[in-house]
C-alpha cells in the first residue's frame, strides 16, 4: 500500500490546500488578495525552501506525483477562465473591442522589440534573445482575472478590456511562438503554413465563438426543463463537459490555448436564464476555489527553485523584470490611451497584463525542449526569476491601481465578511 503514489497524493493535495487557504487567509489579513498569500506559499513549499516533492516521504513518487499536481492544475486554470467567462458578457466586452485589439497588440509586441536588445548587449545570441522575448509578450489573465474576482471590479470598464486584451494577447503570442520556434531552432516557416496557423485560428474562434453565443444558452435552457437533469446535477454537470470539450477543442483544433475555450464556453453560458446560471456558477465555484484553484496557485511555486539562482545573472534579471513591467504597461497602457481610454483606465488595464504566470512558464518550457534555452544558462534563469516575479508582483500591483475605487472597498467588506471568492456587484 506504502508504494501506491496515490496514497503519497492524498497527503501531498491536503497539504497543499490547506496551506494554500492559510496563505490565502494571512494576505487578507494585509489587505492583500488572497491569490498572493498562495503563490507565496507554493514558493516556500517547493524547493526554493521546504522542497515538498522530495521529501523522504515521497520517495521514488517525485515523478508521478509532479505529473498529477500539473494536470490537476491545469484543470484548475480551465475552471478559473470558465468561471471568468461565466461572470462577463459579451455585450460589456464589444464596448472595449478596439482598446482590446491595439492593447493586445501593442502588449504582445513590444516586449520582443524590447527583450531582443537587452538580451543581446549581455552577450546572449539573437536566436534565444528573440524567444526570451517572445516569453515575455504572454500574459497570464487568470492571475489578475482572480484578483478582479476578489476586489469585485471585473466587470469594470478596465475588467472587461482585460479579458477581451487577453484573448487578442493569448491569439498574438501563439502565433509568435509557432513562428518563433521554428525559427530560433533552425527550421524554416513557409507563407503556405504561416497562413494555414492563422487561418486554423481564425476559423475556430469563429465557430467556437458563434456555437456558444446561439447553441449553448438554448441547448441548457431546454435541458433545464427535464426534472431528471435538474434534480440530478445534471445542469452543472453538462456545463463543466462543455469546459472541458471546449478547452479540449481550442488546443487541438484551434491551436490556441486550452483556457481560451473554456473561457468561451463560459461566455455562452452567461447568456442562460438566471436561474440555470446560479446553479452552474455555485457548483463551478465549490470545485474550483475548494480544491482545483488553489492546486494551480500552489503549483507555480512547487516549480521554482530560487535557490541555485546564479548571483552574476542578478544585474540581467533585474534589467529583465523592468522590461517585462515597462513593456506591458507601456505597450497596452499607450495602446487603450490612443484608442479612448483616460490614462489612469489604461495604467489599471497595463498593470493586469503584467503577470506571466503559467503562460510564460509553458512557451520558456517549450524552449527549453527544443534546444533553444540552456536550463544552467543565465538567461533561462533570469526568464524563469522573471516569470515567477511579475506574477507574484501583479496581484498587490492590481490591487493598489484599483485603491481609490469605491467598489473595491465596498467588496472587500462583504468579502472578509462572507468569505466567498466570488462577488455580486450589484
Amino acid at each position: 500500500m506504502e508504494d501506491n503514489p496515490v496514497i503519497a497524493l492524498f497527503l501531498v493535495l491536503g497539504i497543499m490546500i490547506i496551506a494554500s487557504r492559510i496563505g490565502g487567509t494571512l494576505a487578507r489579513r494585509f489587505r492583500q488578495p488572497r491569490v498572493l498569500g498562495e503563490l507565496i506559499v507554493g514558493i516556500l513549499l517547493g524547493p526554493t525552501m521546504l522542497d515538498l516533492l522530495h521529501l523522504n516521504l515521497f520517495d521514488l513518487k517525485q515523478a508521478q506525483l509532479s505529473e498529477t499536481i500539473h494536470q490537476l492544475a491545469e484543470l484548475g486554470v480551465l475552471l478559473l477562465m470558465f468561471k471568468v467567462g461565466l461572470d462577463v458578457h459579451l455585450k460589456e466586452l464589444a464596448k472595449v473591442g478596439n482598446v482590446a485589439a491595439v492593447a493586445g497588440l501593442v502588449g504582445a509586441i513590444l516586449p520582443v522589440l524590447m527583450t531582443l536588445p537587452l538580451a543581446m548587449v549581455f552577450g546572449e545570441r539573437w536566436q534565444p534573445a528573440l524567444l526570451a522575448g517572445v516569453v515575455l509578450s504572454a500574459t497570464s489573465v487568470s492571475i489578475s482575472a482572480q484578483v478582479l474576482l476578489e476586489i469585485g471590479v471585473l466587470r469594470t470598464k478596465e475588467g472587461n478590456a482585460l479579458l477581451a486584451a487577453a484573448l487578442v494577447d493569448d491569439i498574438a503570442a501563439i502565433l509568435l511562438v509557432s513562428l518563433a520556434i521554428p525559427i530560433t531552432s533552425g527550421g524554416q516557416i513557409h507563407a503556405a503554413e504561416l497562413a494555414e496557423i492563422v487561418l486554423r485560428m481564425a476559423l475556430y474562434l469563429v465557430g467556437a465563438f458563434t456555437v456558444a453565443w446561439f447553441s449553448i444558452p438554448r441547448l441548457i435552457n431546454w435541458l433545464n426543463q427535464w426534472p431528471d437533469i435538474k434534480a440530478s446535477y445534471g445542469i452543472p454537470a453538462i456545463a463543466l463537459v462543455l469546459a472541458l470539450f471546449f478547452g479540449w477543442s481550442a488546443a487541438y483544433l484551434g491551436g490556441v490555448a486550452s483556457i481560451t475555450g473554456a473561457f468561451i464556453a463560459g461566455l455562452g453560458l452567461s447568456r442562460a436564464h438566471e436561474s440555470v446560471k446560479r446553479q452552474i456558477d455555485v457548483a463551478t465555484t465549490n470545485i474550483a476555489y475548494a480544491f482545483l484553484v488553489p492546486v494551480f496557485f500552489i503549483s507555480v511555486g512547487l516549480q521554482t527553485d530560487l535557490s541555485t539562482f546564479p548571483l552574476s545573472a542578478l544585474p540581467f534579471a533585474i534589467l529583465l523584470l523592468i522590461v517585462a513591467v515597462a513593456s506591458k504597461v507601456l505597450g497596452c497602457g499607450v495602446g487603450a490611451n490612443l484608442t479612448g481610454f483616460t490614462r489612469q483606465e489604461s495604467l489599471r488595464l497595463g498593470v493586469c497584463m503584467v503577470s506571466r504566470g503559467e503562460v510564460g512558464l509553458i512557451i520558456a518550457s517549450l524552449g527549453l525542449s527544443s534546444g533553444v534555452f540552456i536550463a544552467d544558462d543565465p538567461l533561462f534563469a533570469s526568464l524563469f526569476l522573471v516569470i515567477i516575479l511579475t506574477t507574484v508582483m501583479t496581484p498587490p500591483l492590481v490591487r493598489r491601481s484599483f485603491h481609490e475605487s469605491a467598489p473595491v472597498r465596498e467588496v472587500n467588506r462583504n468579502y472578509v465578511q462572507t468569505g466567498s471568492p466570488d462577488y455580486r456587484p450589484d
